[in-house]
């Protein structure tokens, strides 16, 4: 139920169709649906809906969020061959979907029995037809029996802010939790990044700093730098594997983390653009394969902004010695990596691999890479952080992140490239 009107909150009615607060300001995905009901609520008043039709209105939503019916809102066809980027974010295609369904449904079972006073009267909006298709029923209870231009026009503008919400949460994993900017007409200011961020998404693989850039705008309403990650007022949006294993985080999403350190809107960037051109150093030249005592400590370390941007590292830490590595090429380092998907208890042999050390790895100047044939260094037992400041140590177009469970019949890679680079971690179950 929303606020009772005060001198600077008007009431509801007429063009006053949500319970946005000031302009400017956040809301959580919750707290927007919450702030939209109204919509439904001049839907229901204006049909003098039934629980019978509520249902209708539920069943078209699942209909528009879903991924596979003819209603869609975003025909991403997805296959085994996908790339990943597109089937992480299918995939919260289909859960953020399903949940602002449910939603949906409840919020309409709520108002058929206990409605929202439109104080002002009834709503008037005006909103275009943004393409959004609709069940034979619905089109039937909206177009049909008892519906007509108004009802139309309130619908629209519903099931549209819906699909905007939908959309602007792809980039988070914790997509509950992100504040996103909202104007008086609610996400709508959106609406020309997400065209760019959608034409990317269907029509070739989308990079991952396209998905940076949108999570930016859904939050902050600004582009900026093509950056891996950003801080705004309040938080950071940086990649989901700063705190998950990097065997099974995603590779392209984010983590909005709250900070309330943060005040200014700054991207971050790796040190190098291009790691074609960085230095390499080839694993031959590094020190014999000593085994290192103990686990390596690891922490990052957040350079100064300077003209919007900033760079981070990853320092590691062992008997008194420490080695930098760029987080920006970790996280590359990350989204690049093999990840085998046969199960554990393959049994077939393959020939042992040369080994290097991790420290000394890390150590290294440059990246480091081979053409003599695969090289396994082992990381279980290390921080999840010590596996990514790995990654991004290691040429990153043949490293393999393997668990040390799972035996694989390795090959070489055959021409002038790199050979492979394993990088050994622990099996999921011991995280």
């Amino acid at each position: 139920m929303p606020p009772a009107p005060t001198p600077s909150t008007p009431v509801l009615g007429g063009s006053r169709w949500n319970t946005f607060p000031a302009a400017g300001t956040t809301l959580t995905a919750r707290d927007f649906f919450t702030a939209t009901e109204p919509l439904l609520q001049g839907i229901i008043d204006d049909n003098a809906l039934t629980s019978a039709d509520g249902e209708v209105l539920e069943n078209q939503i699942r209909a528009t969020l879903a991924l596979d019916t003819r209603e869609t809102s975003l025909p991403l066809s997805l296959g085994p061959d996908s790339a990943s980027a597109a089937r992480e974010l299918g995939a919260q295609t289909e859960t953020i979907g399903r949940e602002l369904a449910s939603w949906a449904a409840s919020a309409l079972d709520r108002l058929l029995s206990h409605r929202i006073p439109l104080p002002d009267g009834p709503l008037v909006v005006r909103s275009h037809c943004y393409g959004h298709l609709l069940t034979p029923p619905a089109a039937d209870l909206l177009m049909g029996r008892r519906g007509g231009p108004v009802t139309m026009q309130l619908y629209n503008e519903w099931v549209h802010q819906m699909v905007l919400l939908r959309d602007a949460l792809l980039p988070f994993t914790n997509w509950q939790d992100v504040p996103l900017l909202i104007t008086p007409t609610g996400l709508r200011h959106t609406e020309p990044a997400r065209d760019g961020f959608l034409t990317e998404l269907l029509v070739r693989q989308i990079r991952h700093s396209g998905i940076v850039d949108f999570a930016r705008h859904v939050t902050t309403g600004t582009s900026g730098p093509a950056g891996y990650g950003f801080e705004a007022a309040g938080g950071t949006a940086l990649p989901a594997v700063l705190d998950q294993p990097p065997l099974t985080a995603p590779r392209h999403l984010l983590t909005w983390r709250a900070d309330p350190a943060a005040k200014d809107t700054v991207t971050y960037v790796a040190e190098v653009q291009d790691y074609y051109a960085a230095p390499r150093t080839p694993v031959e030249d590094l020190p014999p394969a000593t085994p290192v005592p103990g686990p390596l400590t690891a922490r990052t370390i957040t350079g100064p902004a300077a003209d919007g941007t900033r760079t981070a590292r990853i320092e590691i830490t062992h008997d008194g010695t420490t080695a930098h590595v760029d987080l920006g090429q970790s996280l590359r380092g990350h989204r690049y990596a093999h990840r085998p998907d046969r199960p554990a208890g393959d049994t077939r042999s393959a020939t042992a691999p040369r080994t290097a050390t991790v420290w000394s790895a890390l150590r290294a100047p440059g990246l480091v890479w081979t053409q003599g044939g695969d090289v396994t260094l082992d990381a279980t037992g290390q921080d999840d952080l010590v596996v990514l400041a790995l990654l991004g140590r290691l040429y990153p177009e043949n490293v393999t992140l393997r668990p040390v469970d799972r035996p694989a019949g390795l090959t070489p890679s055959g021409g002038s490239g790199p050979s492979r680079l394993v990088a050994l971690v622990d099996p999921p179950q011991a995280h």
